[in-house]
């Protein structure tokens, strides 16, 4: 049996618990496409490092992008202003107004309303300096995507309790009754998580699917309305492209006509190269579970921490950062059921 964790912070507790180590040999846990920055495809980061080129442009972005690795560099060879909220790159344009200061807006649910609502705080001040480089992404298209391809083969999925706090379970109900698999939105603590995948478990032996709410402390069906409001007054649904994946229909945001002043595509209008992936990085299939991260060629000899080919061993979310950071990265026989030590 193949449950999937979505969410790049399951993700990193499953590993630094030894989650995988406990669990019976036949229930594997696949990792995916559940962190912003490992899915944001390479052309994105490549559009900040040519807009960080740029006279008098600022670019700021949370502090886990400066490091991924565009097709020529990174951000962090080009100094950007790492801010710890959308509203920290406001001030920075309030406070230079001979400045263009362009926030990177990557993440998923979680993170977008935030930006929505610095978006309408500038609205209010009418700063003219202040952009948005919309990169947005939507987790249930991506597991449409998922749940529909047969590569991949998942039987269950531990559904993202952060993206879920806003969203709510019933954006999911399409996994239940259109592909028949069973989904937990559960917590972060090991707790949290065994139990989803005791609820998983018990589905799948029994025929069952449902979406069910493990994570009840924090999340309602319905979600956050307040925040889809400021979400979707600001922003509306487009096609978006994903690391590993394509383009997806329907999984991105983009600007409502209100509010295109602040979109830093229509600003700035860049021509770039055309953008490469890192040769020999298998980030795109780690995202999808169709590989695990210790059977990328790569990974923790010439991809490490400190010298990182792909955004997975980036990012504070990643698999490959997980597996290397926690262990988990033995070779595991899986034909013979050998335990991963």
């Amino acid at each position: 049996m193949s449950l999937m964790e979505v969410c790049g912070t399951h993700t990193m507790a499953i590993a630094k618990s030894g989650m995988r180590s406990m669990l019976p040999d036949d229930l594997r846990l696949l990792s995916g496409p559940g962190c912003p920055v490992c899915v944001t495809p390479q052309e994105t980061i490549d559009y900040g490092i040519a807009l960080s080129q740029r006279k008098n442009v600022t670019v700021a972005t949370f502090g886990d992008m400066v490091r991924v690795p565009g097709t020529e560099a990174t951000l962090e060879a080009y100094s950007p202003s790492i801010v710890y909220s959308p509203l920290d790159a406001l001030t920075i344009a309030e406070e230079n107004p001979d400045k263009e200061v362009v926030f990177l807006g990557v993440g998923f649910e979680t993170t977008s309303p935030t930006i929505a609502a610095t978006v309408i705080a500038a609205d209010r001040k009418n700063i003219k300096n202040f952009y948005i480089l919309p990169a947005f992404k939507l987790i249930p298209p991506a597991l449409d995507y998922i749940a529909g391809a047969p590569k991949i083969n998942v039987h269950g999925l531990i559904l993202p309790g952060h993206v879920s706090a806003i969203i709510g379970s019933e954006p999911y109900g399409f996994l239940a009754k259109k592909y028949h698999i069973p989904g937990c939105i559960t917590g972060f603590e090991p707790i949290d998580i065994l139990h989803g995948i005791l609820i998983l478990v018990k589905q799948v032996l029994e025929g069952k699917s449902s979406i069910t709410i493990e994570y009840d402390r924090v999340v309602r069906p319905e979600g956050n309305r307040k925040a889809l409001e400021l979400l979707y007054t600001v922003f509306e649904v487009c096609e978006s492209r994903w690391r590993g994946i394509g383009v997806i229909p329907e999984s991105g945001l983009t600007f409502a006509k209100t509010f295109e002043k602040y979109d830093a595509l229509k600003k700035f209008d860049l021509k770039i190269p055309k953008s490469v992936e890192p040769k020999g990085c298998i980030c795109g299939r780690v995202l999808l579970g169709l590989k695990m991260p210790y059977e990328c060629a790569l990974f923790s000899s010439s991809c490490t921490p400190l010298t990182p080919v792909g955004p997975c061993m980036v990012s504070s979310e990643g698999s490959c950062a997980a597996y290397y950071k926690y262990g988990g990265h033995v070779n595991r026989d899986l034909s013979k059921g050998s335990k991963n030590r």
